[in-house]
Order: structure tokens, then sequence, then C-alpha cells
């Protein structure tokens, strides 16, 4: 029994060392290491995605920092006004933790994507992801995707249930576009279907464009 135990304790102390070796940076805490070419897994896999995110980095994510994800970074430090030496520091983390999300993130946002937007084009679905992210930005609502996503009432699919289903490729395509830049709502905070909208509130918001079934508003 004593054996038992002993091998059931070095097996769990062995598993928690790993997972923390290992961990992306969307599990990791807001401290991370200083990452330059020649660094390989651990955090390395959590920037590779968020370079990704931002079309930065095309390369595969095999959590590898070679020649390709340095010339993301460098990329990424000059369109954001840093020192363009390729290691990735404190300032190059915080920039990239301010323009993307992490791997839980996208994964909200393609859902909510997918259950409000399947069947409009790639201009709508990216439209819906759009308001998403405007309301982070807005002051006006919750800060976070979860807390936007999640609000009482705010989107019709999380109280259907619909929001669960499993996102498609192009949801995921939205959801990329909206974060490197793309706005097709024009800074929408809402959108409804005019063919079920009852409320005269949000029929009373300034509007911005009409994309498919949904028309945009502020």
């Amino acid at each position: 029994m004593l054996q038992r135990l002993m091998i059931s304790f070095v097996a769990i102390l062995m598993l928690g060392i790993g997972s923390a070796a290992f961990a992306p940076l969307d599990k990791a805490n807001a401290s991370a290491p200083v990452l330059e070419e020649g660094d390989h897994y651990g955090y390395v896999w959590g920037l590779q995605e968020r370079l990704q995110q931002l079309g930065l980095y095309g390369g595969e994510i095999d959590g590898l920092f070679g020649p390709l994800t340095e010339l993301a970074v460098i990329d990424f430090q000059k369109r954001n006004g840093l020192s363009a030496d390729g290691a990735v520091g404190n300032h190059t983390w915080k920039a990239l933790r301010n323009n993307t999300f992490t791997v839980d993130q996208i994964q909200l946002l393609a859902q909510l994507v997918y259950a409000e937007a399947r069947g409009e084009s790639l201009k709508g679905q990216v439209a819906v992801a759009s308001v998403v992210l405007n309301r982070i930005d807005s002051g006006k609502f919750p800060d976070t995707v979860s807390g936007v996503i999640y609000e009482r009432h705010a989107f019709t699919c999380v109280q259907n249930g619909t929001f669960y289903d499993q996102p498609n490729k192009e949801a995921y395509r939205a959801v990329y576009l909206a974060i490197q830049g793309w706005d097709p709502s024009y800074g929408s905070l809402y959108y409804f279907n005019p063919s079920k909208a009852k409320s005269d509130w949000i029929w009373s918001r300034p509007q911005t464009v009409q994309i498919g079934h949904h028309i945009f508003a502020k």
C-alpha cells in the first residue's frame, strides 16, 4: 500500500511539472519570460498563436522559436513602435496581450459568431465579431470577451443554447479578421434582425449599415 501511494504521489508531481513546463500563454499568469530565437515550447506556443491572430505569423504553431517567429515578432514590434530586436520582453508581451486574445477567448468569439451569424456572408460574420470587440473597447460594457458575451440578455444565442454549438472554420476566420482590424459594422455596438426585432429602443439606435439579415447600429 505504501509503495502504491508513493508511486501515485510521484506521478501527480510529474504531471504538475509537465503542465507548468508546457503551459501556453493563455493559461499562464501575466509574468512571462523573455523569449528569443532558439527557445522552444512553453510560452512559445502562445506567442505564435497571438502572432498568427494578427496575420503576422504564417508558419506552423509548433512551439519552436525559429527565424519565421522572429521575423513575425520584429514586424509586430515595428508596427507598435517597440525596439525591433526580435526578442519578446515585457513591453512586447504587454503590447501583444493588448492586441490579441487567448485561445479560450477566441473559442468564445467563434462560438458567438457561428451561433448568431451562421449562413451570413463572411463580411456579416466579421461584423458580428466586431460588435463584441467594439463593446470591449467602449467603456459602456464589460471589458472582457466573456463579460460581454455572458452579459444578461445580451445575445439570443446564449439564452437559447445555440451558443454552445461547435463553430466552423469560417467563424474562426471571421474572428481573426476582426482582430486584425476589419470592422464592416463601422464601430457598431448593436445589431438586430429587422424582420424579428420588436423593441422600439433598438430601432431608435443610429444605424450604420445593413449586412445580410442584420442591421448594425451604435
